[in-house]
């Protein structure tokens, strides 16, 4: 491809030819920089992508894209506003615009955007569609498995993915900061989903209404002809659906709101879980094998997706029945002694009272909790989870979480003050994650749930007493200690 193709839907300022210099491949690190390629320069957290511009034109780069002014290099430099929204922009031209060629699914909210990815991807797998899957546990395209490290990768690397997929359907987890940073640039969807939206990540957005600004713009990504799929019982779900209204954007809604397309009644919450959804003159009982009324929402949303392709409600409503759950999402392990143990990834208010909620309607004992904070991210929640746990809980454990270069002295001080000012005598302080586990298990009798909560699938990024990578290892481990009943 020539530079000139490359930049044809891009503002920039540039004071050499750009003619006939062809472009192997683009990249925004110069690690990568190979002869024929375009170097976007990125001002990241804790480097400055035009701080190795030199480095990428000694490697032979054809072009650079920055926002900086231009130094008099030997090649082109493209002068842009802003550097993430052009990686955006000519990684989609580069990769022949790959968004339009796929069923593209977009899902964002603050919770259970993991949840419904997987519920999708099994009913359309079901359905007979072959799908990728891009979000925060994994990335699935052609059947083949990769971790990642950011639930939205950025542009270069999604259209990079998109490009190599040979599937149906491409089901995308988009995140606030992801869509605020431009990490979708350039990609369309048609289908967009919005599960909820309540307190997370106000130490970047600033307020909740920030935060939905950003979380919206994914719907400003539809294709022509695209489709909203919107929870109307959440405040800013039903915001966001006035928008697309004024829009003129096809909105299926869902929730126990009566004005909901898709009305859900009838909630069954102890096993077989069950919810009644109503459309219209026609009604049909979806049957969840994972527990919570917050999971009957992602079964709700992820069958109103289904519908929006036409599929039928009863192939939706088997495929539903034989879903496995999702790795480090309300996984349940039963112990010797004859408690259970979950283990879930909940790290907000509102979804830690659903884990929460749900192991206490399922509990014939105790309900104990451990749990505790990442270093260096919203702090406000903090108080909020303490009082939930000291309400709903019989015994909690804070214990520690990633530090995120926080000194560890640092966190157990904001430990003591949260439980000092918020918790309650049922509280106490743990700081090895491991011993706070095992503590809480040897607390535990018959028919107690013990909840692990805020990491989910993620691995340890400290080391601690027992030698074991996750929450689940640690389990495993401590259930060959605990006697049998």
């Amino acid at each position: 491809m020539e530079l000139q193709q490359l930049l044809d839907h891009l503002l920039f300022e540039c004071h050499h030819s750009i003619n006939h210099i062809s472009i192997n491949g683009v990249t925004d690190s110069s690690m990568e920089v190979e002869p024929g390629y375009v170097f976007v320069a990125i001002k990241g957290y804790q480097t400055d992508g035009h701080d190795y511009i030199n480095d990428a034109v000694a490697k032979g780069a054809a072009a650079i894209i920055g926002e900086n002014e231009d130094q008099g290099l030997s090649v082109p430099y493209i002068k842009v506003a802003n550097s993430k929204k052009a990686l955006g922009i000519v990684s989609s031209a580069f990769y022949q615009n790959p968004s339009q060629n796929k069923i593209m699914i977009g899902i964002t909210g603050t919770n259970g955007k993991t949840t419904t990815s997987y519920l999708v991807k099994h009913i359309l797998d079901h359905l007979g569609y072959s799908c990728s899957l891009i979000g925060t546990i994994q990335n699935i395209v052609n059947g083949e498995k990769t971790t990642t490290q950011n639930t939205t990768p950025n542009a270069l690397k999604v259209n990079q993915l998109l490009s190599q997929s040979n599937d149906d359907v491409v089901i995308m987890e988009a995140s606030s900061q992801g869509l605020a940073e431009y990490r979708l640039e350039g990609i369309t969807f048609d289908i967009c989903l919005f599960t909820n939206l309540s307190h997370e990540h106000l130490n970047y957005h600033g307020t909740l209404d920030q935060y939905f600004e950003a979380k919206s713009k994914l719907f400003s990504k539809l294709k022509p002809g695209g489709s909203a799929v919107v929870n109307a019982d959440d405040y800013y779900g039903e915001k966001l659906i006035n928008q697309m209204k004024e829009r003129e954007v096809p909105v299926l809604s869902f929730g126990e709101n009566p004005e909901a397309s898709i009305q859900m009644k009838d909630f069954k919450l102890s096993y077989p879980y069950s919810v009644q959804l109503k459309e219209g003159m026609h009604s049909c009982e979806v049957t969840s094998p994972i527990p919570g009324y917050h999971n009957l929402f992602n079964v709700a949303i992820a069958y109103a997706c289904a519908k929006v392709l036409r599929a039928s409600s009863a192939s939706i409503c088997r495929a539903i029945e034989s879903f496995p759950g999702v790795e480090g999402r309300f996984n349940m392990i039963d112990f010797p002694n004859g408690s259970t143990v979950v283990i879930d990834h909940a790290h907000t208010p509102d979804a830690v009272i659903n884990c929460l909620q749900t192991s206490s309607e399922s509990k014939n004992g105790k309900l104990y909790h451990v749990f505790g904070f990442k270093g260096d991210k919203d702090t406000e929640k903090r108080k909020e989870m303490v009082r939930i746990s000291a309400e709903m809980c019989d015994h909690y454990i804070l214990t520690l979480d990633n530090l995120n270069n926080v000194p560890k002295e640092e966190m157990i001080q904001a430990l003591n003050e949260l439980q000092a000012n918020y918790g309650n005598e049922k509280g106490e302080i743990v700081e090895d994650r491991t011993l706070a586990i095992e503590k809480a298990l040897s607390l535990s009798k018959e028919g107690d749930w013990i909840v692990i909560s805020g990491k989910g699938h993620q691995t340890y990024q400290h080391s601690y007493h027992f030698p074991v990578k996750s929450d689940k290892e640690a389990v495993l481990l401590l259930k060959e200690q605990i006697p049998e009943k």
